[in-house]
């Protein structure tokens, strides 16, 4: 330790720095009961990274700098560790109770790209245990905790994640495999190395899951991208400022966490980066996300609990959410619940936000196996432009691909239309509300498909104006309910309804539609009602389909 200059510093044991401001506005409009969510508090004592002989020339590791400078605050009793201005260049860092990691304004915390800095640990990935290489930041049973200031933390993940060839241009998929690594026997897709193809190999057969032990992944180690950030059963928790920016795979994971604040953040990652969601929460509850940006590679905001088996065995849902005022440029989906949610998902506030190009807008998948409920959504005021696919969308046959790759593949002709019984397994999406939407452009404007088995349970959508190639389809739900919905679609099929139970269509407006713009089939569909806006007098507007009961089907002008 060198030049100790916090020896000069005020020191009150006994005065608290409290981080944050007064929630109640983010509180606002919320339909639950919200705890509230517990900021981290700290001493009034602060360190430089400096003072433990950190270089910021950016080939100077400074791995024990900043590790030593969280020792000594946290012997202190807590407080900041502060990150001035330069490239600062580093191993893993390992947070404490208590420690404010504060980067001012011109700080580059840089990981390093020397894997070996990173070894393979016992951890948890895409909602089950699993080994992991060890996370550039990291936090276990711990509290009071913040990143605050106005500084950068960069994961160097290019060298970690394995690229599809039609994610690039010509010349930068010449660039990526003179760089190294190898590709697949098509080069449709460059891994950085022999043994993470291998991994990806064995992934597709099913056979990975038999490797469990440190020493069977070791030979593989590259498939095993860490998240960049990861929380694991942490409380009061605080994001406030920074920049998280291209990590080898998801950016942030809080994992059974609690009271979790994230707020004037920036997420950000290349856009073909596989994996590289914004911030996964997953079995963590009292969350608040507001004022932030994302522009990333795979869902923004994502929400889990678990997957499958080990997921529902956890049983802990997340829960207590409120997601305000975020910008989201691209990422498979703005805000998205699953596939991984086993464990249940209740209690989520979403309002205010703005999708700009993104994949999806509003996203939720799963699939049969996951089992789990989803409910108590309440999802208003969202504005987006140029959806690249649905705007809103429910898919309950999820099959790990983006939008993009589901529609490229046509995914929705494939599925199996058979009825399974009823199980543990089976997942459940019930009571969600989706109010005051506007998309103008997207392929679609709303896609919702549950299971025949389980259909989607007490959907309420109101107040959409919708802009798409393609309107509304809905299959396999009950109890629906759509109230005051513009569609200027340009399919001429602009309302589908197959196998719905139950719903009440009121205010249905339907620019400029042919006959049969609206068609109703599926031997279980029944009690349907809707109401056209005035303007709608085309009598030939419905087609009936499947030989349904005509007085199952109430249309009124």
């Amino acid at each position: 330790m060198k030049n100790l200059r916090s020896s000069t510093l005020n020191l009150f044991l006994s005065v608290f720095f409290v981080t944050g401001y007064c929630q109640t506005e983010i509180f606002d409009g919320v339909e639950f009961e919200m705890p509230k969510v517990i900021e981290p508090e700290f001493l009034n004592y602060s360190v430089s990274i400096l003072d433990f002989g950190a270089v910021a020339d950016g080939l100077t590791l400074n791995t024990e700098a900043f590790k030593e400078a969280i020792d000594h605050v946290a012997l202190k009793g807590g407080g900041r560790v502060v990150v001035p201005r330069g490239v600062w260049l580093t191993g893993p860092i390992v947070l404490k109770s208590n420690i404010n990691l504060h980067t001012e304004a011109g700080a580059l915390v840089l990981f390093s790209t020397n894997k070996e800095l990173y070894p393979l640990i016992h951890s948890y990935y895409e909602g089950r245990e699993d080994v992991r290489c060890q996370s550039p930041i990291s936090g276990r049973d711990i509290e009071n905790i913040a990143f605050t200031g106005k500084g950068i933390f960069d994961g160097n993940g290019q060298v970690w994640r394995h690229v599809k060839r039609e994610k690039l241009t010509p010349n930068q998929w010449k660039d990526l495999i003179n760089s190294g690594g190898v590709t697949n026997a098509n080069e449709t897709v460059w891994y950085t190395s022999q043994g993470q193809m291998k991994a990806y190999q064995l992934r597709d057969k099913g056979e990975l899951i038999n490797y469990t032990s440190i020493e069977d992944c070791r030979p593989m180690r590259d498939f095993f991208r860490p998240v960049m950030i990861s929380l694991i059963n942490c409380k009061n928790i605080l994001f406030d400022g920074p920049t998280f920016q291209n990590s080898p795979n998801w950016n942030i994971h809080p994992l059974m966490c609690e009271n979790l604040t994230v707020r004037n953040t920036s997420i950000r990652n290349p856009w073909f980066s596989q994996n590289g969601d914004g911030i996964d929460i997953e079995s963590s509850k009292n969350v608040l996300v507001y004022d932030n940006n994302f522009d990333v590679g795979d869902d923004a905001i994502c929400i889990k609990s678990g997957k499958d088996k080990s997921g529902r065995e956890r049983g802990i849902p997340s829960e207590n959410i409120i997601i305000k005022n975020n910008i989201v440029y691209s990422g498979h989906g703005g805000v998205v619940v699953g596939s991984e949610m086993s464990g249940g998902v209740r209690n989520v506030h979403i309002s205010d936000c703005t999708f700009i190009g993104t994949e999806a807008g509003i996203r939720f998948k799963s699939r049969r196996g996951r089992g789990g409920v989803v409910e108590k959504i309440y999802i208003t005021n969202i504005d987006m432009i140029d959806v690249l696919t649905n705007a809103i969308s429910f898919n309950l046959y999820y099959q790990g691909k983006s939008m993009v790759e589901m529609i490229a593949d046509n995914d929705h002709e494939k599925v199996q239309k058979i009825v399974v019984p009823v199980t543990e397994k089976t997942p459940i999406f019930r009571d969600i509300s989706i109010k005051n939407i506007n998309c103008k452009g997207a392929f679609q404007a709303i896609y919702v498909r549950g299971l025949p088995e389980m259909k989607i349970e007490d959907l309420h959508l109101e107040n959409l104006n919708m802009t798409a190639d393609n309107g509304l389809t809905c299959i396999d739900v009950s109890d629906l309910t759509i109230i005051d919905l513009k569609l200027n679609a340009i399919n001429p099929r602009a309302a589908q309804f197959f196998n719905v139970e139950k719903a009440t269509i009121k205010g249905l407006n339907l620019i400029n539609q042919p006959d049969g713009a609206i068609v109703v089939g599926g031997s279980e569909s029944n009690n349907i009602e809707i109401e056209l806006t005035e303007s709608k007098k085309n009598q030939n507007i419905l087609t009936v389909q499947d030989d349904l009961m005509s007085n199952e089907i109430v249309l009124k002008h």
